[in-house]
């Protein structure tokens, strides 16, 4: 029987100050100016960039920075296949993977963009969307597509090899787990380089190693891709 191993929520929460900005200083430094500002503007902005750049991170760090002031946010992603009703009661109106977006998601979201912008009551509502290309060429209905890159558009650059390499010295640290730069060098060399795969990647061998209780190598790697 294999030895279950409990989440002691050693992973941590997406945040703005753990998000390495490398040539996306601008990004980090709207969306620090945004969060913090009690009287921030409701303009819209869209991020986009290819798998892994950290446009889900950013998101949920701004949605999480913002549950911690009390706010309410309304979240949508590609896997909410039955999105709610706008909520007035929402400060801002969040939209990640707007590029792969349902009929009916694209109807929702569309809904709380006009709510948010355009509510019955209170002032208009920030919408922050992230998808993976411009908005011009995003696969969306024509009212939702243009309404997505009203505001701020911001291009998030992938990390070069020192950056990914950065990233995941930290993560593992942040984990107490010891990667050698043997070991890093497998993981990028082996494996898909964007950023979620690699995180997700050390979450695997981190559970693994503390499974049967050995150190993150590159033998433990390549038994754990045979018994997994």
């Amino acid at each position: 029987m294999q030895q279950l191993t409990l989440d002691m929520g050693l992973t941590p929460q997406p945040s703005l100050d753990n998000f390495l900005a490398d040539h996306n200083d601008a990004v980090l430094e709207h969306l620090r100016l945004w969060v913090s500002n009690p009287y921030r503007s409701p303009v819209p902005t869209l991020l986009w960039g290819g798998p892994g750049v950290g446009k889900t991170h950013l998101l949920q760090a701004v949605r999480l920075a913002l549950q911690g002031q009390g706010a309410r946010v309304g979240w949508l992603d590609a896997s909410v296949m039955a999105p709610d009703e706008f909520d007035e009661r929402w400060s801002v109106v969040v939209l990640d993977d707007c590029h792969l977006y349902t009929a009916e998601q694209q109807a929702a979201a569309f809904n709380w963009f006009v709510n948010a912008q355009t509510p019955v009551s209170g002032p208009a509502r920030w919408v922050l969307a992230a998808a993976d290309r411009p908005p011009a060429d995003l696969p969306l209905r024509e009212d939702l597509r243009t309404r997505l890159g009203w505001g701020h558009v911001f291009q998030l650059q992938a990390l070069g090899d020192g950056e990914r390499r950065a990233v995941l010295r930290r993560a593992a640290d942040d984990r107490g787990v010891f990667l050698s730069d043997e070991v890093m060098d497998f993981m990028l060399n082996r494996f898909s380089r964007d950023l979620s795969s690699l995180m997700a990647l050390l979450e695997q061998l981190d559970g693994y190693a503390l499974r049967t209780q050995r150190a993150i190598t590159i033998p433990l790697i390549k038994a754990m891709l045979e018994h997994e």
